[in-house]
């Protein structure tokens, strides 16, 4: 019999009923409370979109978002962008299932068509997510091929008729992601106008990747490198228009520029830091949400994603590997990381239980960090 992948899944609302609990514990440390919003008590004073991890394309899928809420209790969390095609016409089950224990989190659209993105959002608030987010930020080919991504910022209009058939079908709130221009456009004007179309239609939360989209000519990677970060667009949005809710993502590595960007606008949304360095995440909740909780070692979170390895082989026979890649960063900096990270990563181990790979990597750890005489 062909073994079962994280895709053939369960109902993520019957397993979220079956584990409605108000407190949740895994590996030994409390995630937190939640309330009907998603968020936990303390977070409460605090704008929801203080501080979020960016969605990422083949990253933050769900056993990436479960490993990060083990390191903060009120960090917004996002899915990576699912697209209304996939919903339309494919697994929902696959592309909706989530962990109960990850809350706050963004269900992430991307698509242009205003009844698809109705559909679409409202399967993502039947499954429990806290918000929907549009996805008008991403330059790759392939979503400019089906008419969405950052390319809908040439279409306020459109995102707007969007944005409104999502408001009418879900509770929830809907946000938009976007650049803060498209190609060699730069005027400040440009953005400013498409916030304001957008805005008249309901949506409140706006997260402004500072950077223009370069639709011809560059990839992904560069479109994340190569267009000049301009905070200060993002600053003047919030000048502009003081009601909204405005996040600022890119190019944002340390707590200090967080700090900055606060004192600028309600929010900071971080990308690839938050993944290459997730130890960072531990600092977040007593910096900037006022949390001073006890922080859990790294042992104890490893420890507590080993276990869900467990849980989640048992649930739908995922392997471990499909989420061990994810952890990959957490003794990123430390002695013996090294090691650790070619434990977790020999494909070679896969046939074995996550235990005994756990164990493999604690030794190596140990023989790391042994400082030569």
């Amino acid at each position: 019999m062909p073994q079962r992948t994280c895709s053939d899944t369960l109902c993520c609302c019957e397993m979220q009923s079956a584990r409605a609990l108000e407190k949740t514990r895994l590996g030994g440390f409390f995630l937190g409370r939640r309330d009907n919003l998603g968020m936990s008590e303390i977070s409460h004073g605090f704008s929801p979109w203080r501080l979020s991890v960016a969605p990422m394309l083949d990253w933050t899928d769900r056993h990436c978002r479960f490993f990060h809420r083990l390191l903060t209790r009120h960090t917004r969390l996002y899915t990576e962008m699912v697209t209304t095609g996939a919903l339309t016409h494919g697994n929902v089950q696959r592309h909706l299932r989530f962990n109960a224990e990850e809350h706050p989190t963004a269900l992430q659209l991307g698509g242009s068509d205003a009844a698809d993105l109705a559909l679409a959002a409202r399967l993502g608030q039947q499954w429990g997510y806290d918000e929907i987010n549009l996805n008008c930020g991403c330059p790759s080919d392939r979503v400019q091929r089906g008419a969405f991504g950052a390319c809908l910022m040439n279409e306020p209009r459109t995102v707007a008729d969007a944005v409104q058939a999502m408001r009418d079908a879900v509770d929830i709130p809907v946000t938009v992601k976007h650049r803060i221009g498209i190609d060699r456009i730069e005027s400040y004007a440009f953005v400013r106008d498409f916030v304001g179309t957008v805005s008249e239609a309901g949506c409140e939360v706006f997260i402004v990747h500072a950077r223009n989209a370069w639709l011809d000519g560059l990839s992904p990677k560069e479109n994340r490198e190569i267009p000049p970060l301009r905070y200060e667009l993002a600053y003047q949005l919030k000048q502009d228009f003081p009601q909204l809710t405005i996040a600022v993502n890119g190019g944002i590595k340390t707590n200090e520029q967080i700090d900055v960007h606060l004192q600028q606008a309600d929010g900071v949304m971080v990308g690839r830091e938050a993944y290459y360095n997730p130890w960072l995440l531990t600092t977040w909740d007593e910096a900037f949400f006022s949390d001073a909780h006890p922080v859990p070692s790294r042992e104890a979170v490893e420890e507590a994603m080993v276990a869900y390895m467990e849980r989640a082989h048992a649930e739908d026979g995922c392997p471990w590997y499909a989420i061990a890649r994810h952890m990959l960063g957490l003794y990123h900096g430390e002695r013996g990381g090294r090691l650790w990270r070619q434990v977790w990563s020999n494909h070679k181990l896969k046939p074995l239980p996550p235990r005994e790979v756990w164990q493999q990597a604690r030794e190596a750890l140990a023989r790391g960090a042994v400082v030569p005489a």
